[in-house]
């Protein structure tokens, strides 16, 4: 044993490694050196992040324009073909309205009074008195069952077509301002045609319910179209109003004969309308 002991001395000694300047490497590494050290944030990259919040908060208190005046980069197909029939349609309304003014046309002073005069026949004043004077003095009851039931077609027209203005309030092409006979008709907007719905129930309501001759026939199917077309001329509808109007005025006669009114019920209204009632036999 002590001979070993003197043996690993003697190594020890020899060894290159036990040198002095050679201690560090027999040494084990500290966890510390291991690790990196920690530095604080530089002050150019606080000044960075100082600088990105304030363009944020810049940007989020700027002004932001509404979504309608706001240009979309990339609009639908529908949007396009919507945008471009309603530029037409405006275009085409205005270039039109030949008879908006005060004396209408150069060259024609009388246009625009025979323009007016044969949009009032399609007004609703002119219909419902006239036919409260007919449903007055009718004596048969089938006349006084289909006057009754047009003047219930008269009514849900009115009633209609005034809420759909109230609700879509558009404009005409000329946006002028509307008359007396228009606020009595509740007829203020331009959207659907008020006069174009009722023309085409009433001319549809009197070719079935009336055995005309064709002639007759063919002027009341003119008629209801020239009285939509005057009120393109007088610049207070679009082209397109007086299209939905029509197509409303076809809806209105479909909806009247599927609730089509018999006798025996146009009897009891109108007994109760003259206060003395009749029992029904």
């Amino acid at each position: 044993m002590p001979g070993s002991q003197a043996r690993s001395r003697a190594r020890d000694r020899n060894n290159i490694l036990n040198r002095p300047e050679f201690l560090s490497l027999n040494q084990n590494p500290r966890r510390e050196s291991m690790q990196p050290p920690r530095t604080r944030p530089s002050s150019n990259y606080n000044s960075r992040c100082t600088g990105k919040s304030g363009q944020n908060e810049e940007l989020d208190k700027a002004p932001r324009w509404p979504e309608q005046d706001c240009m979309q980069l990339n609009p639908s197909f529908g949007g396009i073909a919507v945008s471009s029939l309603l530029a037409i349609d405006i275009s085409l309304s205005k270039r039109l309205g030949v008879c908006v003014g005060v004396r209408g046309p150069a060259g024609a002073p009388g246009l625009r009074s025979m323009i007016s005069l044969l949009a009032l026949t399609g007004h609703f004043l002119p219909w419902i008195t006239g036919t409260l004077i007919c449903l007055w003095r009718s004596s048969t009851m089938a006349g006084q069952e289909v006057l009754l039931n047009l003047l219930l077609a008269l009514v849900l027209d009115l009633m209609t077509v005034a809420g759909m203005q109230k609700l879509v309030k558009r404009r005409g092409p000329w946006d002028v301002p509307p008359t007396f006979l228009d606020y009595i008709a509740m007829d203020v907007y331009s959207f659907p045609a008020a006069h174009a719905s009722r023309a085409i129930m009433v001319s549809k309501f009197l070719l079935t319910h009336l055995v005309l001759a064709v002639p007759l026939r063919i002027l009341l199917y003119l008629w209801a179209f020239l009285v939509g077309v005057s009120r393109v001329l007088l610049g207070k509808h679009h082209l397109s109003d007086v299209g939905c109007g029509f197509a409303l005025g076809f809806l209105h006669f479909s909806l009247v004969e599927s609730v089509w009114l018999d006798s025996a019920t146009c009897q009891t209204l109108m007994s109760i309308g003259s206060l003395c009632w009749t029992p029904l036999l």
